[in-house]
């Protein structure tokens, strides 16, 4: 008996001990500053009434099972924690150790290591890319205008190159080479990455760009991609729980989330495979790419840090068109006002956000392993950590009216429209007008006139159309015509 009874209080303590890991505490005003961001998640308009949310509420609202959240404040990481589940039927809670895929996010951290060569003088950021491609050259056509793609613009998405993103495979697929993708030969499942149009016209986001410098990488230094990043920028930025291995190594396998797709449902395999590693293949979490972000706020403000210089992070961060810089995109939110770098990532079952600002030492990075198309659960979380943390210049909400709208006319709304081959559904519920984007969710709308209107959950202009009669004939999307098609 006595046996059994000190098995249940060793038991007892090692689930104390273990619950503990999983949610630290902090100082009492951190938990209170923890509590206000938890509790004052906001989108892109306010309107007066009903604006804020939590975020056990957008988590419900979104069908998110796990969310992890790094802040930045002072050049240091105030806190960091999980929410929900890492793997819903292992009932593996999310905390701030797990890894997430950071897919487009990896584009930044690729970016460092790039830079770091032409630190090193090994590579050019303004000379032909043939010129360091050994294994594989770029093809070009009429279409690049006998203009020279450089490696700059692979890394600005000024290239004017085709294939946006990737996909990604099954665990039992076989893989395509880097040179399998670039041609678009099997097993690869994507088209061969070719010019669209001129270089250095336009931002046409390239994933396939990212993946030429990735190839670049590895012939400058004849290394796989993955140990090349490990030893040359995710060690020394400190990123110990970081890898671009892909598939991820079994060590890491007890840290990995499951990926979820926007109806709860798993990811074939729990997760996709990657090779595009410079482009999506980066598996991390939280507080490790706050670290990245805080070594470039530190030596963008001048300091000495073990990565990059100044000079050559102030390149880095400096837009070549648009808000497109090396590896980041670059924004202030209204004219002179503070500047902040970013980059947001999507992989089948991945949503995630990295966020930091360059006058000053704060951040924030974000992780899902729920799909979801429009990143609006990012945003809030975001914006509510900038209300909470008094960032400048960021949280900069529209702010609208919304009339009242009878019923009986708004049901005129109500139907079927075709957006680009997609439908779009509006139908009657709870006296109000509520549509359907995505597919999986209703939101509500607010009208602002009889036939404007908007969406909380989506940024932008909604109108409907109507013919000589008066008679309801499409919808303004963002600048796009649906079709009332029922």
């Amino acid at each position: 008996m006595k046996k059994y009874l000190l098995l249940l209080l060793i038991l007892i303590i090692q689930t104390k001990l273990s619950l503990e890991g999983q949610t630290k505490r902090y100082p009492v005003d951190i938990e209170e500053r923890i509590r206000l961001v938890e509790n004052n998640l906001a989108g892109w308009v306010q309107t007066g009434e009903n604006d804020t949310w939590t975020l056990t509420e957008r988590m419900k609202r979104y069908n998110i099972n796990g969310v992890s959240i790094a802040v930045i404040h002072n050049y240091q990481i105030e806190w960091a924690r999980g929410y929900g589940f890492a793997d819903v039927s292992e009932k593996r809670p999310v905390t701030e150790k797990t890894l997430f895929q950071a897919a487009s996010i990896s584009k930044s951290l690729n970016s460092v290591g790039v830079l770091k060569l032409a630190r090193e003088k090994r590579i050019d950021l303004n000379s032909d890319i043939n010129k360091f491609l050994v294994t594989w050259k770029f093809p070009y056509d009429e279409k690049s205008n006998n203009k020279v793609i450089t490696v700059a613009n692979l890394l600005s998405h000024t290239g004017g190159l085709t294939v946006s993103g990737f996909p990604g495979y099954a665990k039992d697929q076989v893989l395509p080479s880097i040179q399998q993708i670039l041609d678009g030969q099997k097993p690869s499942n994507t088209d061969p990455v070719r010019s669209s149009i001129e270089p250095g016209k336009s931002v046409i986001y390239s994933g396939g760009g990212v993946t030429i410098s990735q190839l670049i990488v590895m012939d400058i230094t004849n290394q796989p991609y993955d140990i090349f990043m490990k030893e040359n920028v995710l060690s020394p930025l400190r990123m110990t729980s970081s890898s671009f291995t892909q598939p991820p190594s079994a060590s890491m396998q007890k840290l990995l989330a499951t990926g979820y797709k926007v109806d709860g449902k798993e990811v074939s395999g729990k997760y996709l495979i990657y090779p595009e590693q410079a482009a999506a293949g980066l598996w991390t979490n939280p507080i490790d790419l706050c670290r990245y972000i805080i070594n470039t706020q530190l030596s963008y403000n001048g300091e000495l840090t073990k990565m990059l210089t100044p000079e050559m992070t102030r390149l880095r961060l400096t837009p070549v068109l648009e808000d497109a810089a090396l590896g980041v995109f670059v924004n202030s939110r209204v004219t002179g006002s503070f500047k902040y770098f970013n980059h947001n990532g999507g992989n089948e079952g991945f949503c995630c956000t990295a966020i930091g600002c360059l006058n000053a030492g704060d951040g924030v990075v974000i992780m899902t392993n729920t799909d979801h198309n429009n990143n609006s659960i990012l945003e809030e979380i975001a914006n509510s950590v900038a209300t909470v943390y008094k960032w400048n210049d960021y949280y900069l909400p529209e702010i609208k009216k919304v009339v009242d709208v009878e019923v009986s006319y708004i049901e005129k709304y109500a139907g079927k429209y075709d957006l680009d081959g997609k439908v779009v559904t509006f139908k009657i519920s709870d006296n109000g007008l509520w549509v359907n984007v995505l597919g999986n969710f209703f939101w509500k709308v607010y009208f602002t006139s009889e036939n404007e209107f908007f969406i909380k959950e989506f940024r932008g202009y909604l109108k409907f159309l109507t013919d000589r009669d008066n008679k309801i004939i499409g919808l303004l999307f963002n600048g796009m015509t649906a079709k009332k098609t029922e």
